[in-house]
């Protein structure tokens, strides 16, 4: 078997910090556009920031859940 072919596992804290980044950077670009909205195109990416803040929080979520012991 080739060892480049082995999937690399993401340790959970890199997660946890990429979900937290990607929460503060969709936060900060909504409140950016916010001020902008009669802008056309700042109000299609302020809709499409709300919807990326939402997944990057569910993440955030589930990555802080105890794991279940069966």
């Amino acid at each position: 078997m080739n060892k480049t072919s082995k999937k690399t596992k993401i340790p959970l804290e890199s997660k946890k910090e990429a979900a937290k980044v990607g929460m503060i950077a969709s936060l900060g670009i909504v409140t950016a556009t916010s001020f902008i909205m009669r802008n056309r195109l700042a109000a299609k990416a302020h809709i499409g920031l709300d919807v990326a803040l939402i997944c990057f929080s569910i993440w955030h979520h589930f990555l802080y859940q105890k794991p279940k012991n069966p």
